[in-house]
């Protein structure tokens, strides 16, 4: 199983990092069902903040995150904010829309650090841990 989950409380602004991380699971499957979830990976945490939907307006999470499993090994892929750069620009533009201000839309290739947009696709290949 792979999943992105936020690693910091949930927060109604912009001001705070918004941490984001990848987490792929392994369980045995049997007879009985599922059994217990193990943990194959955590990836390296990134602030939500430094990516972006098309329109500026909200975080990018995306929906590239899938699993694949065989009886001797998994695949995974997740979204990963790792590489991306906050823009406090973009972070006062989202708050205003949230608190009905008056902040002007940034530009992003003008305003923001060049690897603010940057999610990425992680993913991998983990071997069975209990063949």
């Amino acid at each position: 199983m792979a999943y992105n989950a936020f690693t910091t409380p949930y927060h109604a602004n912009t001001s705070s990092p918004n941490m984001l991380v990848g987490v792929v699971k392994h369980a045995d499957v049997g007879g009985s069902g599922t059994g217990a979830f193990s943990q194959l990976h955590r990836g390296t945490p990134g602030d939500a903040r430094g990516s972006s939907a098309n329109a500026l307006s909200a975080e990018f999470l995306g929906d590239y995150v899938y699993a694949a499993a065989t009886r001797t090994y998994g695949a995974a892929v997740w979204i990963d904010a790792r590489n991306a750069a906050d823009c406090p620009a973009i972070d006062a533009w989202r708050e205003s829309l949230i608190t009905g201000g008056t902040v002007a839309r940034p530009a992003p290739q003008q305003d923001c650090p060049a690897n603010f947009g940057n999610s990425d696709i992680y993913g991998g290949t983990f071997a069975d841990p209990t063949p």
